[in-house]
């Protein structure tokens, strides 16, 4: 069998034929199959739709959904937090935990990194 991650010194450089470059894309069985049935509706082959559905993707402006497009006020964020937060706390805690928990502990570092940074200055 050839080895072919050795180059001979001697090795032509094949010349640019004017064609576009081929590439790989590893996906998951999920993604080959949604993507084989939008190949399907838009009466195309795989990589002709693999081609436009980057296109569309590149091309399309961002939404305001988008978490990272989104500018939050700190109020919102730590809302944010604590909702999340408490739906990873053990349910059967009792309430008072529950607050104190998700509340006191990042307060009290909120708190402690403000008057940290205020020193500073």
């Amino acid at each position: 069998m050839p080895d072919f991650t050795k180059k001979d010194s001697d090795s032509t450089i094949r010349p640019r034929t004017g064609r576009d470059a081929i590439s790989a894309v590893k996906m998951s069985e999920r993604l080959t199959a949604d993507v084989d049935a939008w190949t399907e509706a838009h009466d195309t082959v795989r990589s002709d739709a693999i081609r436009q559905l980057v296109e569309l993707g590149l091309s399309a402006t961002p939404s305001g959904d988008t978490l990272g497009s989104i500018r939050r006020g700190p109020d919102e964020i730590e809302d944010l937090a604590v909702e999340q937060i408490g739906q990873l706390l053990d349910p059967s805690l009792p309430t008072a935990e529950r607050e104190r928990r998700i509340r006191g502990s990042p307060r009290a570092h909120r708190n402690s990194r403000m008057s940290a940074s205020t020193c500073r200055n």
